[in-house]
């Protein structure tokens, strides 16, 4: 089990920490999953993701490679854009889902933590005839999330420097002559930015953002608000069996780019089932696996669940039958042998964020 390099930092501010992924990591912090949320949504909050995964892509055959190996298409990608994306296997089903980075002389790769190996098995049997560089950089350096509708102003006070990028892209600065790269994206719904540097330097930075006041975050407040956004999670939302169309990421797959991998078989089960949110209407709080139910017919599961502190109800992800969606229809959720009524969402459940703020 490995440590990030934030782990002592965790452990010192009381953190509950956790397996996750290969990794010992802060599922939530002294004050609570509730304030972290509500943080989050309504000031800032910073989280460690320095599990994940980093690959750098570089040669001159590295666009080609990419668009066939890649749901996305890269070929609208500027240099400082990121683009959320998946990879597929030969099934249609998803391998893993990234991000995206175009650099001046390469392309950058972030990936699950779980699926780090698993993702570079696969690129580099499909680069066996090494069209292209693959390095795995995911030791070398560390990643942060800075997270809520203060977090611009959080970094440029940290930083000492203005903070405009737009959503999805991407800027690299020098800071105390150490070179930091801020992606505007994140995990919440809310303004964020990811920040990648050295280890040493996350380490300062991390240090100086608890200085400031930002709130530490864990993983049990990150996936509730991601669950808040109807954002999807690898393992939970979408596997090596499901589609990137039942996995409701249809508008990051462009069929019209030419061939990818898995693209007929995705393009063949598109209209069989569709991931959709729902909100407990009684009380009850939703787990994977739990069978939904229509006319006291089984149209499908429980992908995701969770009990939202902003909503104070029940609420979750499904993956049900294409012809059984209908915003806002009625369903029955068995938990624990119990049947209790819930209601399809087809929008995220918070619906009023600083996101593109």
């Amino acid at each position: 089990m490995k440590k990030t390099i934030l782990y002592d930092r965790h452990f010192n501010l009381g953190a509950k920490i956790l397996p996750f992924a290969g990794y010992h990591m802060p599922i939530v912090y002294p004050d609570g999953i509730l304030s972290e949320c509500k943080e989050v949504r309504n000031n800032v909050g910073i989280f460690d993701v320095s599990h994940m995964g980093q690959f750098r892509i570089s040669g001159s055959g590295s666009e080609e490679f990419l668009q066939k190996l890649l749901i996305n298409d890269i070929t609208k990608l500027k240099i400082g854009d990121a683009q959320y994306t998946a990879m597929c296997n030969y099934e249609g089903g998803v391998i893993d889902d990234m991000i995206l980075y175009k650099e001046k002389k390469s392309f950058l790769l972030i990936v699950n933590a779980s699926n780090i190996e698993k993702n570079f098995e696969w690129i580099s049997k499909m680069n066996s005839s090494q069209i292209v560089n693959l390095n795995n950089i995911s030791d070398q350096n560390s990643l942060i999330a800075i997270q809520g509708p203060n977090s611009r102003k959080a970094i440029e006070n940290v930083l000492n420097q203005n903070i405009s990028n737009d959503f999805y892209t991407f800027i690299e600065l020098s800071y105390k002559n150490r070179k930091i790269f801020i992606s505007r994206t994140g995990y919440t719904g809310e303004l964020g930015f990811e920040i990648m540097a050295t280890n040493e330097t996350i380490q300062i930075l991390w240090d100086q953002f608890i200085d400031l006041g930002v709130k530490p975050c864990g993983l049990a407040s990150r996936d509730i608000l991601r669950i808040e956004m109807k954002y999807c999670l690898y393992g939970n939302d979408m596997d090596e069996s499901i589609t990137p169309y039942e996995s409701n990421l249809g508008w990051i797959t462009s069929t019209n780019k030419g061939d990818f991998i898995g693209k007929d078989k995705i393009i063949k089960k598109q209209d069989s089932y569709k991931l959709v949110g729902f909100k407990m209407l009684e009380r009850g709080i939703p787990r994977k696996g739990y069978e939904i139910l229509y006319d006291n017919k089984v149209i499908g599961k429980v992908t995701s669940g969770t009990q939202s502190p902003v909503l104070n109800c029940g609420i979750g992800l499904a993956r049900i039958k294409s012809d059984s969606v209908l915003h806002q229809q009625k369903i029955k959720i068995l938990i624990r042998s119990k049947l209790v009524e819930a209601k399809l969402y087809l929008k995220p459940f918070i619906k009023k964020t600083s996101l593109k703020a």
